[in-house]
Order: C-alpha cells, then sequence, then structure tokens
C-alpha cells in the first residue's frame, strides 16, 4: 500500500508508485555511497521531495489569491485588494511553472534509477560537477545538499530576509523570502544546515506566522568563502585549457523516461 497522499505528497506518492516501495526516503540505505545506484536513488529521492515542497508552496499560494479572487469575483475590487491580486497571481504562476519542471526532473531521475536497476553497469556520462563532489556522509538526508544546494543557500541566507516557517495544518516546513526576491531554498536543505551548524535558526519567533529568521554561523560563513575560492579556482581553470563554459552540464542531454514511467497515467495531479 502507498503510504503517500497523492494530494499533499505526489512527488513522493509517484516514486512509490513506480517502483513499488514504502518507503522512499530510505530507497538509497541498500547502495555503498561510491555505487551509481546510491548515487541515482539519492537524487529521485531529492527530486520526489522537492516536487512535494513547491506542491506545498503551490496550494499556500492558491489559497493566499483565493481568498483575494473571492471578493473580486464579487465586483468588490478596491486598490489595495488589486495591488494584492497583482502580486499574488504571478506569484503562483511562476511557481505552477518550478512545480512543473520538478516533475520532469523527478521524471528523468526515477528512469536514470529504473535504468541502472536493469543494467547496473551501464555507463553513464560524467560532468566535471560529479566528479569534484566529495564524499557524502551516507544519511539518509544527504539529498537535502546533493548537488549546489547547500551552496545556493549559503548565499541566499547571506542576503538576509529568509525565514523558515511551520504551518499548522499537517507541520509542513517552508522557507520564504521576506523580501520577495528570488527563489527559496528547500526547508530540507536549511533544516539539514541547520543540524551540520552552518546556519542559525531563530526560535525566539513564531514558527507559524513571522516565521524564524535564518542567518549564516561563522562556520557557515567560513564554508561560503570556500565554495567561492573554489569556484574562483574551477572558473580560472576553465579559461586557461579554453574548455566550453558549461563544463558542470552533463555530456548528453538526460534519458527520456523508461517504459516503466508513464508521462500521462502517473503524472501527479494537482489540486
Amino acid at each position: 500500500m502507498n503510504p503517500y497522499d497523492p494530494n499533499t505528497e505526489p512527488g513522493t506518492h509517484f516514486v512509490a508508485d513506480a517502483l513499488g516501495v514504502s518507503n522512499v526516503s530510505m530507497l538509497n540505505t541498500t547502495y555503498h555511497p561510491d555505487d551509481p545506484l546510491y548515487r541515482a536513488a539519492t537524487r529521485a529521492i531529492g527530486a520526489a521531495y522537492d516536487l512535494d515542497e513547491l506542491h506545498t508552496c503551490v496550494t499556500h499560494a492558491a489559497q493566499d489569491a483565493h481568498w483575494l479572487l473571492e471578493p473580486t469575483a464579487r465586483g468588490e475590487l478596491t486598490r489595495n485588494l488589486y495591488a494584492q491580486l497583482r502580486t499574488a497571481i504571478p506569484k503562483l504562476g511562476e511557481l505552477l511553472a518550478r512545480r512543473n519542471r520538478s516533475y520532469d526532473q523527478l521524471v528523468e531521475c526515477l528512469s536514470e534509477y529504473q535504468r541502472l536497476l536493469a543494467d547496473p553497469d551501464a555507463a553513464r556520462p560524467s560532468t566535471a560537477h560529479e566528479l569534484g563532489r566529495g564524499q557524502r556522509s551516507g544519511r539518509d538526508d544527504d539529498w537535502a545538499i546533493e548537488g549546489d544546494r547547500q551552496l545556493r543557500a549559503l548565499e541566499v541566507v547571506e542576503l538576509g530576509g529568509l525565514r523558515l516557517h511551520q504551518t499548522s495544518i499537517g507541520e509542513n516546513a517552508y522557507v520564504a523570502d521576506e523580501m520577495g526576491r528570488r527563489p527559496q531554498p528547500l526547508a530540507a536543505t536549511v533544516r539539514r544546515m541547520v543540524t551540520d551548524g552552518l546556519l542559525h535558526q531563530d526560535t525566539s519567533t513564531n514558527p507559524y506566522r513571522a516565521g524564524q529568521l535564518l542567518s549564516l554561523t561563522p562556520g557557515g560563513k567560513a564554508a561560503l568563502r570556500a565554495a567561492r575560492m573554489t569556484a574562483t579556482r574551477v572558473s580560472a581553470a576553465v579559461r586557461r585549457s579554453g574548455a566550453p563554459a558549461n563544463l558542470g552540464r552533463p555530456a548528453h542531454p538526460a534519458a527520456a523516461p523508461s517504459a516503466g514511467i508513464s508521462s500521462t497515467a502517473s503524472h501527479p495531479r494537482s489540486r
């Protein structure tokens, strides 16, 4: 039985349904971190939770827009209401677009994992980013800081105004920028980095309404400086070698969804 609700957890429900598993977060635990199947499973886990989180954000944005649209439908369009609508509706459209991209990414990750399950010795295109990635810790939440998620989160927190919120229904966490200026990192990424001592979470404020402000710890500042220095050295090396600027991207397009995944029948449905 699939334990995930497709209406609230479409990503994890999709993975559990496609693979016949009951705990998506445990998908990579039977593999060694050096095994390509471990990396593929970890990416699939991350993509599933990415989709779940974006789906939650879409739901919140739709709820915000709904209470604005009701009086508008009755012809009660005040200047203040109009200004709020101009902000709420584009935000909802942006989140829906991001959710669609997240679903496509999940299909690609799951297709890759299924392909490797069928042929574990299959060669995969390598990327400079993968080759340069450090050893993972083997924790179940390693997916939260896979790729450049941690660096992007450090950069966004450094700009200030990022808060971790908690919903009163379901206790779901989400991250919001009080200035509304940029995409936010995943709540799971933020929580992992708080646990790792890279971010400080101000627990003196209410997580349900005001949210809890995030800031860099001394360790987070040091990690950000180190990451920037590494990026500078890599860019300089690329310029000296004359290699293309998109060295970190896969050499080949992502594989098309395998026969085990239907891009229509299994598509998580938005509500």
